[in-house]
C-alpha cells in the first residue's frame, strides 16, 4: 500500500473514530468546495455521526439542489458557540483559505485535511493531498471507496457536481481518463447529468446578464494584448440589484479572447473589498500570483480578496502581471 492509499484509509478511519464533526471549506465556495463538504456530511451520516457544516460567507444558491445544502451555516449571518474536537477541511489550500472559522476549533482539535491544491501547506493532523486530482470531489470518491461507504444517489450527485464544475464540464486539461471512469461509476449510481449540467453550467440569472453588459464595457486589453481584464464596482452591483454571485464567471470572457494569456476580473461586493479572479491559458501560473496577494488556487484558475480602492487594486494587480510577463501594462 502506497502513502496515498494509506492516507485514504486513515481519512476513513478518522471519520469513524469521532462522534461529532465540524466540516469547513474555503471562502467564496465554488462547486467543488460545496460538493465536497456535502459529500463529507453524507459519508458521516452513513457512519452514524453528527456534524455541523460552516462557511465564512454565503454559499452560491445555484448549488441549492445538492442534498444537505440547507445544513450549511453562513458564519457571517449566524453565530455558533460550539467548539469541535474533530474538524474536516475540504478543498482549502491553507488555514487562511478557511477564513474566520478557527475560533470554532477546540484547543487540541484534530484536523482531517482533504485537498487537491498544489499550494496546500499540510495543516492537518491527517492530510490527504493529491495535487494531480481534477477536484477534491475526486479524492472524496476515493475516500468513499477506501472506507467501504455506499455510493448512494445523493452522494453520487455531490461527487459528480464537484467533478463537473472543476473540469469546466469535462473540458479543461485536468479531465483525465480516471476522472471519466469515476464519472461513469457515478452515473451508474443514479446521477442525472443533464439536470446537473443545466443548473451548474447553463442557467444564468437576468442580473448576471445585466452585470455582464457593464463588465464588457470595462473590458481592457493590456500587456501587448496578453491580459484581458474586466471590473464590476459596488455601484454597478447596487444599480443592477445584483450580488457577487451574479458576477461569477465574468473572468472567462476575458481569458477566452483569442491570443489572451491571462483573464482577470475585479468585483467589489462591498466598498473597499475587491474579489480578484484569475484564469490562465497556458504559460502563466496564476496560483502563484494569487498567493502573492494572500489568495490561492490552481495554476490555471486562482483568486484572492483584497482591501482597498478598486482602481488602486487594479493597478497593483496589473503591475504584478508586468513582473510575471516581463511586459509593461501599456506596451
Amino acid at each position: 500500500m502506497n502513502n496515498y492509499q494509506e492516507a485514504l484509509t486513515e481519512a476513513a478511519r478518522f471519520m469513524k473514530a469521532h462522534d461529532r464533526f465540524l466540516i469547513v471549506s474555503h471562502v467564496n465556495p465554488d462547486g467543488d468546495t460545496t460538493s465536497s463538504a456535502l459529500a463529507t456530511a453524507l459519508l458521516l451520516e452513513q457512519a452514524g455521526k453528527s456534524y455541523v457544516i460552516v462557511n465564512e460567507g454565503e454559499t452560491p444558491s445555484k448549488f441549492g439542489f445538492l442534498p444537505r445544502f440547507e445544513r450549511i451555516l453562513n458564519l457571517s449571518a449566524d453565530s455558533l458557540e460550539e467548539r469541535f474536537d474533530a474538524v474536516i477541511a475540504v478543498d482549502a489550500a491553507d488555514a487562511r483559505r478557511m477564513g474566520e472559522v478557527r475560533h470554532l476549533f477546540a484547543p487540541n482539535a484534530r484536523i482531517l485535511n482533504i485537498d487537491h491544491h498544489p499550494t496546500n501547506d499540510f495543516f492537518g493532523t491527517v492530510n490527504v493531498i493529491r495535487t494531480d486530482a481534477a477536484a477534491t470531489a475526486e479524492i472524496m470518491f476515493e475516500v468513499m471507496e477506501a472506507g467501504g461507504f455506499a455510493c448512494t444517489p445523493e452522494l453520487a450527485t455531490c461527487l459528480y457536481t464537484g467533478l463537473l464544475t472543476d473540469t469546466g464540464g469535462f473540458r479543461y486539461s485536468n479531465t483525465t481518463s480516471h476522472v471519466m471512469e469515476i464519472a461513469a461509476k457515478l452515473l451508474r449510481c443514479g446521477v442525472k447529468p443533464g439536470e446537473i449540467a443545466e443548473r451548474c453550467l447553463e442557467e444564468i440569472t437576468l442580473k448576471h446578464v445585466q452585470v455582464l453588459r457593464r463588465a464588457l464595457q470595462s473590458l481592457k486589453l493590456t500587456h501587448r494584448n496578453q491580459v484581458a481584464s474586466l471590473k464590476i464596482s459596488h455601484a454597478d452591483l447596487c444599480e443592477t440589484g445584483a450580488t457577487s454571485e451574479d458576477a461569477s464567471g465574468l473572468v472567462n470572457y476575458g481569458r477566452n479572447i483569442e491570443g489572451v494569456e491571462v483573464g482577470i476580473s475585479f468585483c467589489e461586493p462591498e466598498p473597499g473589498v475587491v474579489k480578484v479572479s484569475f484564469r490562465a491559458r497556458a504559460h502563466v501560473d496564476v496560483a502563484q500570483i494569487a498567493k502573492s496577494f494572500g489568495g490561492g488556487g490552481h495554476a490555471k484558475a486562482a483568486g484572492c480578496t483584497l482591501k482597498g480602492e478598486l482602481a488602486a487594486i487594479e493597478e497593483q494587480v496589473l503591475a504584478k502581471l508586468s513582473e510575471v510577463l516581463g511586459v509593461g501594462v501599456h506596451e
